[in-house]
């Protein structure tokens, strides 16, 4: 059984749906983003453990601290590349950036090959069902450029904002 959760935003960020499968959280997704809104009604709404600590995480993390524990989760059809794109996503620091390339140009290196798609970075990026906490908004592209988020770019900014990485409100490129 699924369960579900809606977490209260601060103003300038889309509330926040939380699932659990009664023990570990397996979402965490800006509403009307990313989602299958049908499945995400059927979901019984539950008072879980999980859950108060997902949203005890996320009060410190929206007072602009870094949360200092971290969170049982579980993520469904990993695969090994989308593991280890999401493990060097979760190791970039609090009020810093990394790109799809460096990230790609970490793995060629690991694997010992030349190239790494960094389309393909991208695609295991926007797969990440516990955003925030695995902070795929820290991902930008090689030139600074803000793009590609699922949940929503004006939330990819807004994070980005929250966490003092400073962000060209005019072109949303992030200054380095």
């Amino acid at each position: 059984m699924i369960y579900k959760s809606c977490y209260k935003t601060k103003e300038n960020f889309s509330d926040i749906i939380l699932t659990s499968d009664g023990k570990y959280l397996t979402g965490l997704f800006f509403a009307g983003y990313k989602n299958d809104n049908k499945f995400i009604e059927q979901l019984e709404k539950k008072e879980l453990t999980i859950f108060k600590e997902t949203e005890r995480w996320l009060d410190m993390y929206f007072e602009g601290q870094q949360p200092d524990f971290d969170l049982k989760y579980k993520i469904s059809n990993l695969t090994s590349f989308r593991k280890e794109v999401l493990d060097i996503a979760l190791k970039i620091p609090y009020g810093k950036t990394s790109s799809y390339g460096d990230i790609a140009k970490k793995i060629a290196e690991r694997h010992k090959i030349d190239k790494m798609s960094a389309q393909a970075v991208g695609s295991a990026i926007g797969f990440n069902p516990i955003s925030i906490i695995i902070p795929c908004h820290r991902v930008v592209g090689s030139d600074g450029s803000i793009s590609g988020y699922g949940g929503g770019i004006d939330n990819k900014i807004e994070l980005l904002k929250l966490e003092k990485v400073i962000v060209d409100d005019d072109s949303y490129v992030v200054k380095y």
